[in-house]
């Protein structure tokens, strides 16, 4: 797929900033003080990695991409979900 001049800088500067949000995150991942912070953060980190994946789909134009972006959000979401109920109740399976 051929891209504009301007959506390839566009999407170029997109990959940058949600690359540089995923460090970020990352560093938030280690310094984070409580269990709380860590799980927001992995969230966080989910999202930001859907967004590169969907952004790197439509830079290569492959359909595929949004398929994969939609599994890695639902595992994200049954993930923190998770998570959020073992810190509440010690337990996932009741």
């Amino acid at each position: 797929m051929i891209l504009s001049p301007v959506l390839s800088v566009a999407l170029t500067f997109a990959l940058g900033c949600f690359a540089l949000a995923l460090v970020l995150n990352l560093v938030r991942l280690f310094t984070a003080p409580t269990l709380t912070d860590r799980i927001l953060t992995v969230d966080t980190m989910t999202v930001n990695t859907i967004a590169l994946i969907v952004l790197l789909g439509l830079r290569t134009g492959s359909a595929l991409s949004v398929e994969i972006a939609l599994l890695f959000a639902l595992t994200g979401f049954v993930s923190t979900v998770a998570f959020c109920k073992y810190l509440l109740r010690g337990c996932i399976i009741e």
